[in-house]
């Protein structure tokens, strides 16, 4: 017990507390009576759930953690086939194949596959013949993520599938290439910028896209820095950015005071030539480099102009419609914006201190729809202020600062590679419930940590957290062994 890390406990405790009271808040009727220890009530529900959940951290702490290491790939298997199997049992609620009913209860496979994936990851990264910068270790470990995300796909629940990409924020720290990331982050900014202005127009010249015009651009620009930093051969990309943005500038100089025309496919031929150069010095200097570089440009392109199709085809019409009034593309007051619409309202009401435990009347008059779940934020921003949402943001920072620590000080990798699984988890949770509710990011229903109604996002958030806290504990005994 002395080993164990009571800091974390007790901000999971505090975490707990302010979260019951969020669902307290959100619950409540004007004129109910306050029994919230009622099983009958959401509140008294919660209660059973953190209840469970302490007995269940309980049983975490009491169990070795080598056991963790040995049943890692067993218990990833058997949540990969529960996954599987999930669609064809799950009962369907708005859309969603994920919640397998028992008795009166539901539970939600996806939110324990969490924990499973991130023991089977740690253990596969934290064998010592392990090297991510091997390729085929490196595709494994991909897999190994990648694969509860597409099984959650198939469930319709596109929002706990998108948490697996926090993963590679652990990835990131282990030592992936920093330019793998840069990709990542690349292929999100064409993707946003291309769609956001693809029906705006350069200069008021209807034939010149302003979305094509920017992804081109960025395209050409990222290729020069990728070529800075990774090839250091100074000549090449010189040669690539005078004559990039030589032509690019003498095309828009054309366009606009000599005759109009459609200037992306100069810029289209320059991203060509761009690759074709690249090509031709991966070639002759023997340096693999300048293919990946390549690579990125092509991607890119493919990116720009599949963007279309998947926005439009792909997803879902209710996905397609909550993109585009993020974007501010389009307004939909009375539908997909009703909910970031209500939550702002909500949260700005709040002011500095808040209206008072029971007292907000937006939620109280149900404006805010699932207020006790995915915008459980907005009912701590209307009671409890600025100031409230504060102190749950430094206990949310303090809560991952402290796994930081926790994973750095971890003897072998598989219990630093296990941490680091948790705290990106536990930050992309909160980074995008309280940035969808924020109306920052895109609404995709995932549950706020410890605050969110419901015994599945509990337990599962939980379970994360305690299997780490067991194998911190059993740190010095592994060093003295």
């Amino acid at each position: 017990m002395a080993s164990l890390d009571w800091v974390t406990i007790v901000i999971y405790i505090a975490l707990l507390g302010l979260g019951w009271m969020s669902v307290c808040g959100a619950t409540y009727d004007f004129g109910q009576e306050g029994n919230f220890f009622d099983l009958s009530t959401r509140s008294g529900m919660q209660i059973v759930w953190i209840a469970s959940s302490f007995l269940l951290a309980g049983v975490l702490l009491a169990v070795d953690e080598r056991y963790y290491d040995t049943f890692a790939y067993a218990l990833y298997l058997g949540f990969m086939v529960l996954l599987l199997v999930t669609p064809f049992l799950a009962h369907d609620i708005k859309g969603s194949l994920s919640w397998i009913k028992i008795g009166k209860f539901s539970l939600q496979p996806a939110e324990f596959a969490k924990f499973a994936t991130a023991l089977c990851v740690a253990k596969y990264m934290g064998s010592n013949d392990f090297d991510i910068s091997k390729r085929l270790h490196f595709v494994v470990s991909c897999f190994l993520i990648l694969l509860p995300m597409v099984l959650i796909v198939m469930q319709k629940e596109t929002g706990s599938a998108l948490v697996y990409f926090a993963f590679f924020l652990m990835l990131y720290r282990e030592g992936m290439p920093g330019a793998v990331l840069f990709t990542g982050v690349s292929a999100v900014i064409f993707f946003i910028v291309g769609v956001r202005f693809s029906e705006d127009a350069l200069w008021g010249i209807h034939a010149i896209s302003l979305g094509r015009f920017l992804v081109f651009l960025f395209i050409w620009l990222f290729a020069v820095g990728l070529m800075r930093v990774y090839t250091h051969h100074l000549p090449a990309v010189m040669h690539v950015f005078l004559y990039g943005g030589g032509l690019t500038l003498a095309a828009l100089f054309f366009s606009k005071y000599v005759i109009p025309f459609d200037i992306t496919w100069v810029q289209l031929g320059v991203c060509i030539s761009m690759i074709v150069y690249l090509i031709y010095l991966a070639i002759k200097h023997h340096v693999i480099r300048y293919a990946y570089i390549a690579l990125f440009v092509i991607g890119g392109l493919g990116l720009h102009y599949s963007a279309d199709h998947l926005l439009n085809h792909t997803l879902q019409a209710h996905q397609r419609t909550r993109i585009r009034v993020l974007l501010g593309m389009e307004d939909d007051p009375r539908g997909v914006g009703y909910n970031v619409i209500q939550a702002k309202i909500a949260i700005g009401s709040g002011g500095l201190r808040g209206k008072g435990f029971l007292n907000g009347t937006q939620t109280k008059l149900k404006y805010v729809p699932e207020q006790e779940t995915d915008f459980i934020f907005c009912t701590v921003g209307e009671e409890e202020g600025f100031l409230g949402c504060a102190v749950v943001l430094l206990l949310f920072l303090f809560l991952i600062l402290r796994l930081i620590h926790l994973a750095e000080r971890q003897p072998y990798a598989s219990g630093r590679i296990y941490g680091y699984c948790v705290l990106s988890i536990f930050l992309f949770h909160v980074f995008i419930n309280v940035g969808m509710v924020l109306g920052l990011t895109p609404v995709i229903g995932i549950p706020l940590p410890f605050f969110s109604y419901g015994g599945s996002s509990l337990w599962g958030f939980t379970i994360l957290l305690f299997i780490f806290l067991r194998i911190d504990a059993g740190r010095n005994r592994f060093v003295r062994a």
